[in-house]
């Protein structure tokens, strides 16, 4: 009977742990496609703020690495308002650049979140990213 009462809290300490993890709020960042352009690279992100405030304007610095792991370029992404709890597609069309060799983007950082009209470090600091196509997306 000892036994079943620790596995029992023992079960119950994990459990109570691994619920706490998945209740923290993010910034879910997914690039969710690539489309070659005239011009270069349109580039889709799927954003959701699971945060209970509204993000009113999140500017993150982006590096853009080739196949062969060299910097191409690095840009800045406007991804303007993000509201609370609803998704947002933002698309960014990137000039000179050849989909098929975009190896890697790395989010380097929050350049301006802005939340309720004051500067905010919530957008680099819950970032979650995740990506539906061959490039790599980190952070």
């Amino acid at each position: 009977m000892r036994i079943s009462k620790y596995i029992i809290v023992a079960l119950s300490l994990v459990c109570s742990q691994a619920l706490a993890e998945e209740t923290v709020p993010t910034l879910a960042v997914e690039l969710n496609a690539e489309v070659k352009t005239e011009s270069g690279c349109l580039l889709s992100f799927l954003v959701g703020n699971d945060h209970e405030q509204d993000i009113e304007a999140a500017v993150f610095e982006t590096v853009l690495f080739d196949k062969s792991g060299q910097v191409d370029r690095l840009t800045l992404f406007d991804f303007g308002a993000l509201p609370a709890g609803r998704p947002r597609v933002r698309q960014f069309q990137v000039d000179g650049l050849a989909c098929e060799n975009l190896g890697q983007i790395l989010i380097n950082g929050a350049s301006s979140c802005k939340i309720a009209g004051a500067d905010s470090p919530l957008c680099g600091a819950s970032l979650k990213l995740s990506t539906r196509t061959e490039t790599e997306l980190a952070g």
